[in-house]
């Protein structure tokens, strides 16, 4: 167990995943430059309850991820754009509030591999479920990307495609609390189907209307 600041966020944060932020109040820039001094990560956890900003200090969800501190471009009156990575999944086992921001008290939660025949299995039925979502979604111009340079090995797929996948933020934390890989990697080829389906409808819909347009002009 050890202490660890918390920054209670409207988003998720996977291990091995980017997160620009900017740190705009006073707690939290004095947060930013305690771990700065100290050489250390903060923990990034999804609020269950209340606010980013303001009083009272937001409830977040009790599995986190920490996020070490890449780059720092300080801005005026105190302000900073930060870069930062995450790193270790982590439990809160209790909250201390005697500080501006949160303090954790917490242990690290690794995830849990599986056999890695099963691993691999998995590991390919999501690449080809995220590569067919991306290009699906390429093909409607939600987003742009390429789905080609996709990570082959299984854990960091499982994270890229989590951070992908467009659903609200609790489903995203529920893919964060998975104790094990391979239910992590089942849950988000379930997750991945489900949404290939709605957006199959989607541009289905679309060409139909395009259809319609076309014909009455």
């Amino acid at each position: 167990m050890f202490d660890l600041p918390i920054f209670p966020l409207h988003t998720v944060l996977f291990p091995g995943m980017p997160l620009p932020l900017h740190i705009f109040e006073e707690r939290y820039k004095e947060m930013v430059m305690y771990c700065l001094d100290k050489r250390q990560p903060f923990g990034v956890v999804l609020i269950q309850q209340g606010n980013e900003a303001g009083r009272p200090l937001a409830v977040p969800y009790a599995v986190g991820c920490t996020a070490r501190i890449l780059e720092v471009e300080p801005l005026a009156e105190g302000r900073m754009n930060i870069i930062t990575l995450g790193e270790k999944r982590f439990r809160i086992l209790s909250l201390n509030h005697e500080q501006p921001y949160l303090i954790g008290k917490v242990e690290l939660f690794p995830l849990e591999l599986g056999e890695p025949e099963v691993m691999e299995g998995l590991s390919q039925r999501l690449l080809s479920l995220v590569h067919r979502y991306m290009q699906t979604l390429t093909q409607i111009g939600e987003v742009s990307l390429d789905p080609e340079k996709l990570p082959s090995e299984p854990v960091v797929l499982a994270y890229l495609a989590a951070v992908l996948l467009q659903i609200p933020p609790y489903r995203k934390q529920e893919l964060l609390a998975c104790a094990k890989a391979v239910d992590l990697m089942r849950v988000l080829v379930k997750h991945y189907r489900l949404e290939l389906s709605l957006l199959r409808a989607q541009v289905a819909h679309g060409k139909h209307e395009d259809e319609g347009f076309l014909t009455v002009n």
